[in-house]
């Protein structure tokens, strides 16, 4: 359960980062530099990945929506 939402947070962290970049002008450098370090640490949950994608994909969701309970249920 802890890596489920520690991978989730991640998740949620990083759409939030691409949304901002898409709308507005935040220094991308910065912004950048934080989603490669998000997605080296996503790489650290393979399985916990895997199961947050079958997750998402059964409740026809994005990732960023969904909650720990919903990945847990899917298991």
């Amino acid at each position: 359960m802890e890596l489920i939402t520690e991978a989730l947070q991640l998740l949620k962290r990083q759409a939030t980062i691409q949304a901002t970049l898409r709308h507005s002008n935040t220094n991308r450098v910065l912004a950048e530099r934080e989603l490669f370090l998000i997605r080296r640490q996503l790489a650290h949950y393979p399985a916990t990945l895997q199961a947050i994608a079958v997750a998402a994909s059964e409740l026809h969701r994005p990732v960023d929506t969904l909650s720990v309970g919903d990945v847990e249920q899917r298991c």
